[in-house]
């Protein structure tokens, strides 16, 4: 459960203004079609598109060179959109498989939890947005979330349990909330008490290294 001092580091995802593509320095779609190497998708809202950081402290930037600097010959892609939803995000499947992503980091249902969107309708986003994926042999790494608790139990549990149940039916590697360690904590956050700051992206790609080790290749 989330204390409720999270709700403004997790709440402002919602209302960030949207945008085509992230605002980062790893490369769009269409710039990274020619490399060669593994691409590695980040594909979510504001959370990875680096909204209030510059384009080289978004997470995406920084996994980028966290992967150079461990060996690992990924090209990753920052398909962050601020304000996306799972439905918004089952529009822009066929975008990202253009790319032809050998790993997605699937970091989507903030938005949709902060709006009381049904559950029911997030989840099935989420499992459209997965099975596309997989049936183009992509690996997918979900990116769980949760809610603060002025949601009320029944919808903020049944919000995070999302999570762990679709990794499981689909054998997922799981990231169990995409924020820990940074919500509620303002030395890692911006000013508006919503967005992580350039070190809190660093913990977060420092969790995201570990944790990817197992699924990436050399």
């Amino acid at each position: 459960m989330v204390p409720l001092h999270i709700a403004t580091a997790i709440g402002c995802i919602v209302i960030a203004a949207a945008s085509p593509f992230g605002a980062a320095a790893a490369p769009t779609l269409a710039e990274a079609t020619a490399d060669a190497r593994p691409k590695l998708v980040a594909f979510g809202n504001s959370l990875t598109s680096g909204l209030g950081v510059s384009a080289e402290d978004a997470y995406p930037a920084q996994l980028q060179r966290r992967l150079d600097e461990a060996g690992f010959r990924y090209r990753v892609i920052n398909a962050g959109v601020s304000g996306d939803t799972t439905a918004g995000g089952l529009r822009r499947v066929r975008w990202i498989l253009n790319s032809k992503p050998t790993l997605v980091i699937l970091e989507l249902g903030g938005n949709d939890g902060l709006r009381g969107l049904s559950l029911a309708e997030t989840k099935r986003n989420l499992e459209q947005i997965i099975e596309q994926l997989q049936q183009a042999s992509v690996t997918v790494v979900l990116a769980g979330m949760k809610l603060p608790p002025n949601y009320g139990q029944e919808y903020t549990q049944g919000f995070e349990e999302i999570y762990p149940a679709l990794a499981r039916r689909y054998r997922l590697k799981l990231i169990p909330f995409f924020l820990d360690g940074i919500a509620g904590e303002t030395e890692f956050n911006q000013a508006d008490g919503i967005h992580p700051t350039a070190e809190g992206y660093r913990i977060i790609v420092g969790n995201l290294v570990e944790l990817l080790k197992p699924v990436l290749k050399k």
